[in-house]
């Protein structure tokens, strides 16, 4: 009876939005009020617990939605100034097939964004840029959350390994290093087939019809990628530690990836373009602008990320000097939502949206026409970002009740392992997944999470490392199904009210990915 209550924060989204098709503002409404009841009725949460955590949601859904803000209004500053344009004139300069735009653009661009400033701001900036490059709006969506996995585990600097593990008995740097390496190691059987996985989701569902035929020309190449990402990562894991590996691992494959589809080497020659929006058509005229300028406001933004990331004072003073944060919501110690906002990556987007007016020599009105345009496409992802985000927090803070029940997620991962214990290296990556899916944060995930199965690991007799190391991996690939990622990046390319379509088709890539993790970890444990 628990267990199915505890569930409900998975299935009701689940049947609204995948089974049934509701947009998420209705099924995501349907599926809080579910929560709710249950959290009352059943787990014996009291009305000011709740009324704070819907509260503390609606804060969040505040700070998501200056993100999204941020990267429409950056994107679309771009397109007023003509630099999308020779940005996508740059592109053809290198490839003019799609299945190597998605991987240039979404994997290789969209991990060095995640590398440097995570919770979600990959899939928002990656979505748009190839909605402007010509890609159907459901297929920006879909390829940006799937491309959004490998790199999450080092997103923010490090942070999932560094916060998501710091509540693991005697947790140091050394032992952040240690599971660096093993994330790194494990992931080369994994993370290393996300770009030929891409390829084939995009083939599949936006094809003409041939599917796989388009998709497995491109196996050597999307190897290649993948292997000098994974590959690389572990070096930077071992001779760096955490922090950087995301970013300087997407650095090197783009510097690979670049060089070889600018030869054609290992690619096919015909040009795929069959995820095309219709009617789209780039443009011919010849850009006075140059790339370098074209590309300046996402360098800036990459910059202005990693400063404000490793440089100590820059990062004290933009976590404290506007500080947003709600602290003891209606007065319960522990419902708080932070929210600093100079440090947030929506204040960055803004910002180098404002310096590429002056940079491509254009009036401030383009930034306003920009603004204008991006608020008008936000209005109905605020009530979806709601309400999941208040069911989501229901659901974490529903530790809190009068039964002396521990939380919904805590009682979820606690019945696994008791029943499930014996195949523990199969089950780790997806409970990852599964705190990924309903909280959106891999962080998060992981500090909700890693105890028990630091726990089973131990009582199991498995390695702890390589578990860990599973769940780090898996709060990742959860974010290609998280439903408030999936929201967000439905809404940065205009497609409110099919989330439970993005859903549908990255579910079954998410899925791989914990198989491919379990089958690793299983590997190693038989190997060593």
């Amino acid at each position: 009876m628990y267990l199915l209550v505890a569930l409900s924060a998975i299935i009701a989204p689940f049947i609204f939005l995948v089974i049934l098709r509701f947009p998420a503002t209705k099924g995501m409404t349907w599926s809080a009020l579910i929560v709710i009841l249950f959290a009352i009725s059943v787990w014996g949460m009291e009305g000011k617990i709740i009324i704070s955590s819907i509260l503390q949601g609606t804060h969040k859904t505040l700070t998501i939605l200056w993100i999204l803000f941020g990267a429409l209004v950056l994107l679309n500053t771009l397109r007023n100034t003509g630099a999308v344009d020779r940005i996508n004139q740059g592109f053809q300069n290198i490839s003019g097939d799609m299945r190597v735009q998605v991987i240039i653009v979404a994997f290789l661009f969209g991990s060095l964004i995640e590398g440097a400033a995570g919770f979600g701001t990959p899939a928002m900036v990656t979505g748009p840029l190839m909605i402007a490059l010509g890609f159907q709006p459901l297929a920006a969506a879909t390829l940006a959350l799937i491309a959004d996995s490998s790199a999450v585990a080092f997103g923010a600097v490090g942070t999932p390994v560094a916060v998501g593990l710091s509540n693991i008995p005697n947790a140091n740097s050394t032992f952040f290093q240690e599971i660096g390496i093993k994330i790194t190691t494990l992931d080369i059987f994994a993370g290393t087939f996300i770009p030929f996985m891409l390829i084939v989701i995009m083939t599949v569902f936006f094809g003409k019809g041939k599917g796989f035929k388009d998709a497995f020309p491109m196996l050597p190449w999307t190897l290649l990628i993948g292997i000098t990402y994974t590959g690389s990562a572990l070096l930077y894991a071992v001779t760096f530690g955490q922090e950087f590996v995301a970013i300087l691992a997407s650095l090197t494959a783009l510097i690979v990836a670049t060089l070889t589809a600018k030869k054609g080497w290992l690619l096919p020659k015909n040009k795929w373009q069959d995820a095309l929006q219709e009617g789209f058509e780039p443009s011919t005229k010849k850009s006075e602008m140059g790339i370098v300028a074209a590309w300046f406001p996402y360098i800036i933004v990459v910059a202005l990320l990693l400063l404000t990331r490793i440089v100590p004072w820059l990062t004290e003073f933009t976590q404290t000097a506007i500080d947003l944060s709600w602290t003891t919501i209606f007065g319960i110690a522990g419902i708080e939502s932070s929210w600093e906002f100079l440090y947030s990556s929506g204040t960055i987007l803004a910002i180098a949206a404002m310096l590429s007016v002056i940079i491509h020599r254009n009036k401030l009105r383009t930034f306003m026409d920009a603004s204008k345009q991006s608020l008008s496409t936000m209005k109905t992802t605020a009530i979806s970002l709601i309400t999941t985000l208040a069911m989501v927090h229901v659901f974490t803070n529903s530790g809190l009740n009068v039964n002396d029940l521990v939380s919904m997620p805590q009682y979820i991962a606690e019945s696994f392992a008791s029943s499930l214990g014996s195949i523990w290296f199969l089950v780790a990556p997806f409970l990852g997944e599964l705190g990924a899916f309903i909280t959106g944060s891999a962080t998060v995930s992981t500090l909700t999470f890693s105890p028990i199965q630091f726990n089973v690991a131990n009582q199991v007799g498995l390695d702890v490392n390589a578990v860990l190391a599973a769940q780090v991996i898996g709060a990742g690939a959860g974010n290609m199904i998280c439903v408030h990622n999936v929201v967000a990046a439905s809404a940065v390319v205009g497609l409110s009210g099919k989330e439970g379509e993005i859903i549908r088709k990255t579910l079954a890539p998410a899925i791989i990915y914990g198989l491919l993790v379990g089958a690793a970890s299983f590997i190693m444990l038989q190997l060593f």
